[in-house]
């Protein structure tokens, strides 16, 4: 006789695994190429009793279930997830056995007070900053990396046992994030089902969980703007998004002024034509926070897209831009249309703050009209210190004109060992027929 046997949040695991496998075969998702979707082979019950029993540890059920019935490691989100050993190897004995005093919600007045003697370190012995950092990583287990300085760990003990935590540096105002699942198959199915589902996981788990439905019902239903903006933010997991959202986030943007800017990032990331009028209305906003904001959008979402209007009105507004920030943001979005001359970008060249002249230098490192708008680089280099005339020959090269030789002359002490300068300077000489033993004799 049949007997029809209901699927289990495991069997649904393995059968995902092979899912994503053929959704990614390029390995395109982060941290593929280094699992490949393969996991190792299971721990028996008895492994895993003995390892507990070893290291004096009970882990939680949900990650036990995946040890003994899907493998000991392997495929996983980043780089994959560490077997039960390298775990044990990358989390310090000391603070696997104290108690986890991080919970969810943790606020920055927290976060500072517990990690006080770890960022001001100066006065304090190797062993008092163990035992500080024992304190503040207790009771979890590392089971992966996301890369860099970034880490995955689980929760051992306590009133959050089972829950995974994004770990980093310990940066002031910075709290370790817990990620919205409360175990560790729940989250680990939940990268599977994104990765199948071409989701954008980049920064997978930081995001509010759910499909654009689930997330719009939670932003109209959110008690809170901290919800509301949890909410979404979670959208941005999206490649794309549907116009019935799209037409949502519109009346986001002309009815919620906290979230407007956001709701029109979400916009433009699927389509820059359909919040065109949005972004040029930033852009025309007395607000430099506004100018700003389209600027960021154009960059990261405008490179497929038709942006003559918003170079035209970029061009007018170049009079207000007053920061490095704003300057390198502008420089990346008229970069590829070609907007950028010597001309136009000359008050920055020759502006009194360094980090904005060097921030026009980069701006137009591929504008060709140098030689003939040598006067305002002649402006530009006349009394500038080492840094400025240091970032010049860096993006630009030498400029082949013969008013710009003095200046290249005096930094020729400074330069004439590195050979890059040594052959682009005699060739510019060699360009402009000038006959000149002085670098000869230096």
């Amino acid at each position: 006789m049949w007997f029809w046997k209901k699927e289990t949040q495991l069997d649904r695991i393995k059968n995902k695994l092979k899912k994503a496998m053929r959704k990614d075969t390029a390995f395109l998702v982060f941290g593929a190429s280094s699992h490949k979707y393969r996991v190792y082979d299971k721990l028996t019950v008895k492994e895993l009793a003995d390892w507990q029993a070893t290291n004096s540890v009970s882990l939680p059920e949900s990650y036990t279930h995946f040890l003994t019935n899907v493998g000991n490691g392997g495929a996983g989100p980043y780089y994959g997830i560490y077997s039960i050993e390298q775990a044990a190897s990358c989390t310090d004995r000391n603070a696997l056995a104290a108690k986890c005093v991080l919970h969810p919600g943790m606020t920055k007045e927290e976060w500072n007070h517990l990690t006080a003697p770890l960022i001001n370190d100066e006065d304090i012995s190797d062993l008092e900053y163990d035992t500080a950092r024992d304190r503040v990583m207790g009771g979890m287990l590392c089971i992966g990396t996301q890369g860099c300085e970034y880490d995955m760990y689980l929760v051992l003990e306590g009133k959050h046992r089972g829950k995974i935590v994004y770990t980093s540096d310990f940066y002031p105002d910075h709290p370790f994030f817990f990620v919205y699942e409360d175990n560790f198959l729940d989250w680990y199915e939940r990268w599977l089902d994104e990765i199948i589902l071409d989701y954008d996981i980049a920064w997978f788990g930081s995001r509010m969980p759910g499909d654009e439905n689930a997330l719009i019902q939670v932003y109209q239903n959110a008690p809170n703007e901290e919800i509301r903006s949890k909410a979404l933010d979670g959208m941005f997991k999206f490649k794309k998004i549907s116009q019935p959202t799209i037409d949502v986030l519109k009346n986001v943007a002309d009815q919620r002024q906290n979230d407007r800017t956001t709701a029109i990032q979400l916009i433009c990331k699927t389509s820059v034509d359909a919040g065109r009028d949005y972004l040029l209305e930033l852009l025309h906003s007395d607000r430099n926070e506004d100018f700003l904001q389209a600027l960021m959008i154009l960059n990261g979402y405008g490179k497929s897209f038709d942006l003559e209007d918003f170079i035209i009105v970029i061009l007018q507004s170049l009079d207000r831009v007053r920061d490095p920030e704003t300057l390198r943001r502008v420089g990346y979005v008229l970069e590829s249309s070609g907007a950028i001359t010597l001309q136009n970008f000359k008050p920055f060249l020759c502006h009194n703050d360094s980090n904005i002249q060097t921030t026009a230098i980069y701006a137009t490192r591929s504008c060709n009209d140098k030689s003939e708008s040598w006067e305002i680089i002649e402006q530009m280099l006349m009394g500038c210190d080492k840094e400025i005339m240091k970032s010049s020959i860096l993006y630009w090269g030498i400029i082949p004109h013969e008013k710009l030789l003095p200046y290249y002359k005096a930094a020729w002490p400074e330069y004439k060992n590195n050979n890059n300068f040594r052959e682009k300077f005699i060739g510019c000489l060699n360009e402009l027929n000038v006959q000149d033993d002085y670098f000869d004799k230096k």
